[in-house]
This record gives structure tokens, C-alpha cells and sequence, in this order.
């Protein structure tokens, strides 16, 4: 009934009267009621001082340990057209096996003859260097003969020279005597002119004499001409001396041009075989590629690239693999806030997604169906998601973890810290503060 008038009809009407109003309208039900809350009241004060483990949560997926054991893409290094492919997905595959074959779409590298010819080219280029280098020899031998028939032209162009100079003092001592002879020759004309002046000499004598002055004024004419003539040959052994060296110097330098020009070609030739056996090397590496094969055993998960003849760029991802050799490991990530109470080697609990568990965060020991983990790494730097990353190896000192669980599966992680009572738990968490700030075991024992 509704009490929507001021006029009360409790005061009128009494309802104790009634069956129902006596089954309901009693004091009893206080009594109990009030039993209750007391023994509720205690029950709740006495939980509130039982003991709580304070916890870190974090939520991750299963990976691999380590980094080449981790699913992984196969990318082509170059670009190409799909021609066949020799697995299917969900296969089993080793290492080295072929996944799949492409061919070229570069027009340059379509010539199927591309490293024989390359190889070819090689071979006629290296040709070329025994070429430059036989060329360089001979003229070096040429070099050497020029520089001996130098030396030998020189030592012959000296000799006449020496031989001039020779000449020139013999023609100078000629010159000498001749001079002499005109001067005695000279003497006996004044003398004989005086003696027929007096009467002692015939005029033939005086004659005679006077023929032989100019006799020998001739003679040495004569020689003075011999010795300027000897003269000149010094000066011309003199020069041809120069020109000899001159001339066989320019010879040499000739030579020598030409052989630097035969060295500069088989550098040359040299340089273009080197670039040719990287052509060439090259070229067989690329064939090599044409083969995708698997970098290590695993299975065959998905061929992000099918059909036959499609077409794909270098670097774009094939095919995705999973290997089957994997030591399993939890990804988790912890709130920044947490982050300084996680340790490497501290041990964890975790739940893993499908396997039936019964978590009680606060009190370990009543949980059911969770595994042990040991923090192995611990990331330097926030994810993108705003929590640090961390890694789980299985704790070798508790019961291993599943078999059937795959890679990928998700799973959720506690850490354990301090044992606190409840009230301070509820307390905390009301407040918003992080855990007890502790030193774990691990760091104690390291420290020492």
C-alpha cells in the first residue's frame, strides 16, 4: 500500500491481527539478524588481519627464447615472377630445403647465357692484360738496349773528341815550328841581303833564300789553317757529343712513354677483369637466389605470396615459417609502475590460456593450474604500448610446463612480492599506491 496521503493508516487499521502480519510482524528476526551481524562483523575483522601476497599482474603470449628460434618470414633479396612452388603450407621443411622457384623480370640479367658470355669476357679481357704486360717487357728490353747503344755512342763521340783535341795540339806545335822555320828562314834573308850588299852573296843566294822565307811564310799559313781546322773538329765532336745524347735521350723517353701507356692499358684491362669477376660472381649468386630455400628446419605456416606467376619486388616477404626446434618463453608486459620490482631470476607464476586454472592472486599456495617462470630478461626501454617488456623462461625447479601449448597462445603472469595483511592491501589499493618496494633474494645474493 502506498503511503501517499499524510493521513498514516498504521495508526488506524492493526495488522497484527492478520496470519501473515503475526508470521512477519515479530521481533525475532532483529534478534538473528543482529547474531549475524556480529559474527559477520568478527569474521570480517579477523580476514582483514589474515595474511595477503602482494602481486604483480601482467598479460603476454607465449614466444621462443631466443631470437632464431622465433617465427620468421622468408624475404627475396631480389624481384621476381613466381615459376613454382615445392611445398604447401602446414609442410615440414629442413634446412636448405626449396620452398619455392621464381624467375627474372630485370630485362638486363634475361639472357639465360649471361655468366658463360660474362666468362668470356673475362678470359679475352685477361688476354688482354698478358698483352700490356709482354708489351711492357719488350719495351723495357728496348729501354735497356737504347741506354747501352748510348753509352757506346757517347764513349765513341768522346774518342773523337779526345782525337780532336790531340790533332789540335799536334797543329799548334806545327804552327809552332813553322813559325820557328820563318823566323830562322827570316834571319838568313836579312843576313844573306846584307852579304850580297856587300859584295860576299850572289844575288841567287839572296834569291833563294828569299824563295825559301816565302816558302816557309806558306808553311805556316798552311799550319794555322791545319790548326783552326782542328779546332772546329773539337767544337764539332763537341756538339755531336750533345746531339748523341739528345737524341738517344729522346729515343728512351719515347719508350718509355709508350711503356707507360702499356702499363696504363693493362691497369686498365686489370680493373675491367676485376669488375667482371664481381659481374660474374654476382651473376652466379643471383642465379643461386632464383631458389628460395628454407634458412632453418621448421614448418611451413602461410605463403603470404601464391600462384603461379605473380610478381613481387626484393625484400617483400614470401612465405612464413616456424621453426620446430623452440625453447618456449613468456612475452609479458608490466606497468611502469611495477617495473622496479621485477628482478632478473625472480620467479613467477603463469596461467596460460585453455589449461584450466584457479587463481588466487593473494594466496599462492590455493592456486590451482598455474606454472613456474624465471624473469630471464628484462626490456631497458617502454614498449609501444606503455608497459615493459619481459621474458619467462620455464623454472627448471617446478613441474614443466605444458606440451600441447603453442606459440602465440596467451597467458597471464604473477609476480610475488611481500605477504601483507589484508586491510593494508585494501588500503593500498584504495589509495593507489604501487607494492612494497623490496630487495629481492636474487639481488642480495648477487650482491654478496
Amino acid at each position: 500500500m502506498l503511503n501517499i496521503s499524510n493521513n498514516s493508516i498504521n495508526e488506524k487499521v492493526s495488522l497484527a491481527s492478520y496470519a501473515s502480519g503475526k508470521k512477519v510482524f515479530h521481533k525475532r528476526h532483529y534478534k538473528h539478524f543482529n547474531r549475524f551481524l556480529k559474527v559477520f562483523a568478527i569474521i570480517v575483522v579477523i580476514i582483514m588481519f589474515l595474511p595477503w601476497t602482494q602481486t604483480v599482474t601482467g598479460t603476454g603470449t607465449l614466444t621462443a627464447l631466443k631470437p632464431d628460434q622465433r617465427p620468421q618470414t622468408i624475404q627475396s633479396p631480389i624481384g621476381g615472377k613466381i615459376e613454382k612452388w615445392y611445398v604447401q603450407e602446414g609442410d615440414r621443411v629442413e634446412k636448405g630445403d626449396t620452398i619455392l622457384y621464381f624467375s627474372e623480370v630485370k630485362n638486363e640479367y634475361f639472357d639465360p647465357n649471361l655468366v658463360t658470355r660474362t666468362g668470356q669476357q673475362i678470359e679475352a679481357k685477361t688476354k688482354s692484360v698478358s698483352s700490356y704486360v709482354e708489351k711492357a717487357k719488350a719495351l723495357d728490353n728496348q729501354i735497356a738496349a737504347l741506354m747501352n747503344e748510348r753509352v757506346l755512342k757517347l764513349e765513341q763521340a768522346k774518342n773523337k773528341k779526345i782525337q780532336a783535341i790531340l790533332k789540335t795540339q799536334s797543329d799548334s806545335i806545327d804552327v809552332e815550328a813553322a813559325k820557328t822555320n820563318l823566323l830562322i828562314a827570316q834571319r838568313q834573308f836579312e843576313r844573306t841581303e846584307r852579304l850580297q850588299e856587300e859584295g860576299l852573296k850572289s844575288v841567287t843566294d839572296l834569291e833563294e833564300k828569299k824563295l825559301k822565307l816565302q816558302e816557309t811564310q806558306a808553311k805556316l799559313v798552311s799550319k794555322q789553317n791545319d790548326l783552326l781546322s782542328s779546332r772546329n773538329e773539337v767544337i764539332n765532336a763537341q756538339v755531336e757529343l750533345g746531339r748523341i745524347d739528345a737524341e738517344y735521350m729522346d729515343k728512351i723517353a719515347k719508350a718509355q712513354s709508350e711503356k707507360f701507356t702499356a702499363q696504363s692499358g693493362q691497369f686498365e684491362a686489370e680493373a675491367q677483369v676485376t669488375k667482371l669477376q664481381n659481374d660474374f660472381t654476382n651473376f652466379e649468386m643471383r642465379n643461386d637466389l632464383y631458389y628460395v630455400r628454407a634458412p632453418q628446419s621448421g614448418f611451413i605456416n602461410k605463403a603470404l605470396r601464391s600462384g603461379i606467376g605473380e610478381t613481387f619486388k626484393e625484400g617483400e616477404q614470401l612465405v612464413s615459417i616456424m621453426p620446430s626446434d623452440y625453447e618456449m618463453a613468456v612475452e609479458t608486459y608490466v606497468d611502469p609502475i611495477d617495473i622496479p620490482l621485477i628482478h632478473l631470476g625472480e620467479r613467477m607464476r603463469v596461467r596460460f590460456d585453455g589449461w584450466p586454472a584457479i587463481v588466487f592472486s593473494g594466496w599462492p599456495n590455493l592456486s590451482y593450474g598455474t606454472y613456474g617462470g624465471k624473469v630471464v630478461v628484462i626490456e631497458n626501454f617502454i614498449s609501444a604500448n606503455g608497459k615493459y617488456r619481459i621474458l619467462l623462461a620455464p623454472d627448471p625447479e617446478d613441474h614443466p610446463w605444458p606440451k600441447d601449448i603453442r606459440m602465440g597462445s596467451g597467458a597471464y603472469t604473477l609476480a610475488l612480492l611481500e605477504d601483507v595483511p589484508i586491510w593494508f592491501e585494501l588500503w593500498r589499493q584504495l589509495n593507489g599506491f604501487p607494492p612494497n618496494y623490496y630487495n629481492s633474494e636474487v639481488n642480495q645474493v648477487s650482491k654478496k
